[in-house]
C-alpha cells in the first residue's frame, strides 16, 4: 500500500505560521518560509513534508496518588518532518517556492530537497505504518513523523480525544481520561484518575 503514497512535484513554501495540530495534549507548528512538498495518494492530496523551523509539544504528565510522573515534551523542529492529514485549510497558506527559499534550507536546487523529502517518506514507509488503516484516511486525523538524535522517526498520531505518541524511550496513549505511559524505567495506567504505577526493577 505505501508505495501508492507519491511526492508531487512542486516544492512550495509557507507564507505564513502555521498551526499543524491543536489539542488538548499535543501542538505540531511550523513557521513560515518552510519548504513543503505534497503527499499524494491515488491522485489525492493526503499530506505533506516540510522543512523549515517549527515546535513541537506534547503532555505526557499523569497525576498520580504518588505524585506527576512523566514530562512534557517541547521540541524544536529544524529537520525534514512528515505530515499524513486531509486537511484542506494548509493549502490556504502554502505557495510555490523560489530558489531563495530553497538556498535559505540549503538545497541547491528543487530536485534535492524533493529526494531528501522521498527518504523520509520511505523510512516513514519501512515503519509498516502505511499498510495499516491510518487514522489519517478517516478525514480528521492526524499522522506526524519526526527524526530524533538517534537517526530513527518519533511518530505522533492523533485523531480527536485519541492520540498515540512513539519514541525510541517513551509510548504515550491517551483518549480522554484513559492514559498509558511506558518509559524503561515504568509503565502507567490511568483511567478517570484512578493509576496503576508499575516500577520497572534495575538490575
Amino acid at each position: 500500500m505505501w508505495s501508492r503514497y507519491q511526492l508531487g512535484k512542486t516544492v512550495l513554501k509557507t507564507e505564513t505560521p502555521i498551526t499543524l495540530l491543536q489539542s488538548e495534549k499535543a501542538q505540531v507548528e511550523v513557521d513560515s518560509n518552510a519548504l513543503a512538498v505534497q503527499i499524494e495518494f491515488g491522485g489525492q492530496k493526503k499530506g505533506y513534508v516540510f522543512h523549515g523551523r517549527g515546535k513541537f509539544i506534547l503532555d505526557t504528565i499523569i497525576e498520580t496518588d504518588e505524585g506527576a510522573i512523566g514530562k512534557p515534551i517541547e521540541r524544536e523542529i529544524n529537520e525534514p518532518f512528515l505530515m499524513l492529514s486531509e486537511n484542506k485549510e494548509i493549502e490556504q497558506h502554502i505557495i510555490v517556492a523560489d530558489r531563495e527559499n530553497l538556498e535559505s534550507m540549503g538545497y541547491q536546487s528543487n530536485q534535492e530537497f524533493l529526494v531528501k523529502a522521498e527518504e523520509l517518506l520511505h523510512k516513514f514507509a519501512g515503519k509498516g505504518l502505511l499498510g495499516r488503516n491510518c487514522y489519517c484516511c478517516c478525514g480528521s486525523g492526524f499522522i506526524f513523523a519526526f527524526p530524533n538524535k538517534t537517526g530513527k522517526l518519533d511518530v505522533l498520531i492523533a485523531n480527536g480525544p485519541r492520540l498515540v505518541f512513539k519514541s525510541t524511550d517513551k509510548v504515550f496513549i491517551a483518549n480522554n481520561d484513559k492514559v498509558v505511559l511506558k518509559t524503561p524505567h515504568e509503565t502507567v495506567v490511568s483511567n478517570n484518575r484512578k493509576s496503576v504505577v508499575i516500577k520497572k526493577k534495575r538490575f
